[in-house]
This record gives structure tokens, sequence and C-alpha cells, in this order.
């Protein structure tokens, strides 16, 4: 049986670390040519393309900001022009800041809020403009689980990825049309800095919480992602798929 992937062209956003640095590796393994974008770290962005490389497949990688909508149109012109197409988009690239509601101030809404919700149109637009072009292609969102549950996240973060949800269920209604399908995974808490920044008494509930008994690891969530974009996932559209360990159902 061929690689999940053979052959596609996957874009994916925040590739460097955690949970994006395991879907750029997991995507190449499987046979595609993988382009990121990273935000400051150049050495880890170096380290991404030395492992997608080291796996035979074609690599580039952005340093860009997710909502750089000029920035991002061209970043997509370019990769068409060279790979001649994008058949795969991750949006995975997001930020989080510790606040509680009462004390959340305007400027760390604004960031969360245009950061990850933003982005969605600022990444997603030209690669689907693109992909209606070649009446192909695949669309997945990484949001989370505190989208759907009253867990003790931060509000802000919550909400952006909560929009999240109802972008994956809209687009894919028009997307379906242009044979382009758009799914997303609701993400538990997996072994990153992300989860790595909150308090250990709620990391030790959660251990307790989850059926599993740990934190997820990245590689589990690119696993399963790298079929959900593959064509073997062909009628799937519009889902969103909680991946948690068992810990919020």
């Amino acid at each position: 049986m061929s690689l999940l992937l053979e052959g596609k062209r996957a874009f994916i956003t925040g590739g460097t670390r955690g949970i994006g640095a395991a879907l750029c590796q997991v995507f190449a393994r499987e046979g595609a040519d993988v382009a990121f974008n990273y935000n400051s770290r150049d050495d880890l962005a170096d380290e991404i393309k030395g492992v997608i490389e080291a796996l035979g497949r074609r690599a580039r990688s952005f340093k860009i900001s997710v909502t750089d909508r000029f920035g991002l149109k061209h970043l997509t012109r370019e990769l068409v022009q060279e790979w001649g197409g994008i058949d795969i988009l991750v949006n995975n690239a997001a930020i989080n800041r510790g606040d509680n509601f009462a004390t959340t101030t305007d400027r760390a809404w604004d960031e969360v809020i245009g950061t990850n919700v933003g982005s969605l149109f600022a990444v997603t637009k030209p690669i689907y403009k693109q992909m209606i072009r070649q009446r192909a292609g695949s669309i997945l969102n990484i949001t989370s689980i505190g989208a759907i549950r009253a867990l003790p996240t931060a509000v802000h973060y919550a909400t952006s990825k909560a929009a999240m949800i109802g972008f994956t269920k809209c687009l894919s209604r028009e997307a379906g049309t242009f044979g382009i399908r758009v799914n997303a995974i609701a993400a538990g808490i997996f072994d990153t800095d992300l989860a790595q920044a909150l308090p250990e008494r709620w990391l030790q509930m959660h251990d307790f919480w989850t059926s599993m008994g740990r934190l997820g690891r990245p590689e589990e969530l690119a696993e399963f992602a790298s079929f959900l974009v593959s064509d073997r996932n062909s009628f799937m559209n519009g889902e969103v798929v909680i991946v948690d360990g068992g810990a919020f159902t």
C-alpha cells in the first residue's frame, strides 16, 4: 500500500515546535512535500527542514506572521509556482495568555483573537483560492477541547478556538462544491511548551481525569491528522474530531 500522502504538497502553520513540528515530520514520512511558517527561531526551522529533507521530501520554511495578509498571498504564489500547487493546509499556529477574564487587558484580548482568528482568514484565503482552481484540497484546523468543554482555560483562547469550529463547519459547505474538504481536530492537552506553562496542579488533575492517565504526545495527533487530510478519508467534511485521551468525554 502506498504512503498516506504520497505526492501531496502541504503547508503547515507554526511548524517548528510541538504539534506543528510533529505534523511536519509525520506528513513528510507519509510522502508529502512540506512547507511551514515560523515566527522567530531560525535554528528550529533549519532543524525541521533537515528532518523533512532527510525523509526524501522537499521542504520550505517561511519566517512570516500568520496575520501578514500581503506576505501570505506572496508566499502562496511563490509556493504554487515552485511546486505546482498546494494540496493540504493545516492551520495549527496559535497563541495563548494565562489570563483571568476579569483582568484580561484590551491588548491581550486583541492579540489572542487577532492572531488565532485573524490568521484563519489571512492564511486560508489565498491557499483556498488556488485549491478551488485545482478542484481539490484538504484543510485541517487544529482547535481545542477548550472550545467545547467548560475548562479552566483563558476565555480569549477558548473563544478563538470556538471561532475555528464555526469557520470549519461553514467553510466546509462552500468548499465541498469544489472538491475541497475542511475538518478540524479538537485537541486535548499534549506535551508541548503550551502545556508545560499550565499550573502543576492542573496537569495532575488532568492525568487523573483522562482514561490514558497522561498527556498526549504531539506525534499521536500528527498520525491521526495525516489520515484526516489524506485521500483515504474522502467522505468526511465539516467534522470536529476530539483527540484528548478520553479526558473530557
